[in-house]
């Protein structure tokens, strides 16, 4: 059995890592638990390349050194991570009359003095291309992530979907990738239209291609993608394309999953929470895109403040005398500082 902890933070995006940061802060010992294998949420999973313009103290920084900086912040007083665990469920008990939470994950059980959720927009997996042998090509060419642009240097590349993710590769990968065909299934797109405008200008200057109404029909290779069979929906015309990776981005599918099972005021997919971000069970918060209250704001801006505020409440929660103000860091002696 794991630990004790005052906070089960579930979710390692923006939020969820500020909220380790305030806990270690408050003094508050807590655990990170998410279903990615990577933190980050959706910055890491969904845009790690694209820049930021509204973090507080950047003119624009890059997502993934967003979440390089808030992880060393976050995990700066050793709260243990556990990654790639989906939550299945949660008890609840009673130590000497206090509540106590088990969060259930499918390798483990984490007892906790008060839970906050973190969780973004749900558990959420990236659309896969509805091919029937498409799993066996994960990893073997087929790449719904890009991790590091690197890795497809000087390598042909098909760019599936027309979306913003689908868009901001076609436009990051130029000069890495030795070329690059991109598909999509209508002549619609859903992308920002200063993007699509630079990949048709890409696709003017001869670096790359743009198709529409095409749609990948199979994957062909031995122990690697080396070519796709694509299907024109309009003409019926099929064409045999050489390439070494595809890179489908066709959007993603998201969930509460068991969460939605603990008996939360939901309202459309979030949870319902108070001014002090406390839902309707008392010892469980929650904070970021998952939640909903009058005048909500879906930002990170916003999500990093929330947490805060979670953190201070569930601290208050756990020990009634304990100040539901934090006080100012730059006067703090945990960090070094003058409590002046």
């Amino acid at each position: 059995m794991q630990d004790v902890k005052d906070i089960t933070l579930i979710g390692a995006g923006p939020t969820g890592l500020f909220g380790a940061f305030y806990a270690g802060m408050r003094g508050a010992s807590c655990r990170l638990i998410d279903n990615l294998d990577q933190v980050g949420g959706q910055l890491t999973a969904l845009y790690p390349e694209k820049y930021i313009f509204d973090v507080a103290g950047f003119p624009k920084v890059l997502a993934k050194d967003l979440v390089k900086g808030m992880a060393e912040q976050a995990l700066q007083f050793k709260a243990p991570l556990h990654l790639g665990e989906k939550v299945l469920g949660l008890r609840r008990e009673s130590d000497n009359g206090r509540p106590r939470f088990i969060v259930v994950t499918d390798r483990d059980e984490y007892p906790s003095l008060t839970v906050i959720i973190a969780g973004g927009i749900g558990a959420f997996t990236p659309r896969k291309l509805p091919l029937k042998d498409v799993d066996r090509w994960y990893g073997r060419g087929v790449f719904d992530r890009v991790l590091d642009p690197q890795s497809f240097a000087g390598k042909r590349v098909l760019l599936v979907g027309g979306g913003d993710s689908a868009f901001d590769w076609a436009v990051n990968l130029q000069g890495v990738a030795h070329w690059i065909l991109m598909i999509h299934r209508r002549d619609g797109f859903r992308a920002h239209h200063a993007t699509v405008a630079q990949v048709q200008a890409l696709c003017a200057a001869g670096k790359m291609e743009l198709r529409t109404f095409w749609e990948v029909k199979a994957i062909h290779g031995g122990d690697w993608v080396e070519g796709v069979t694509i299907h024109n929906s309009k003409t019926k015309q099929e064409e045999h394309v050489a390439v070494d990776a595809v890179i489908p981005q066709l959007g993603f599918l998201s969930s509460l999953g068991a969460i939605a099972e603990w008996g939360l005021d939901i309202d459309k997919g979030d949870i319902k929470v108070a001014s002090t971000m406390e839902t309707n069970i008392p010892g469980i918060f929650a904070a970021g895109d998952i939640t909903t209250y009058p005048g909500k704001l879906k930002l990170i801006a916003t999500g990093v403040a929330e947490a805060s505020i979670a953190v201070n409440h569930a601290v208050h929660f756990i020990n009634p005398a304990a100040k539901v103000a934090p006080g100012h860091s730059s006067n703090m002696a945990l960090f070094g500082q003058s409590e002046d």
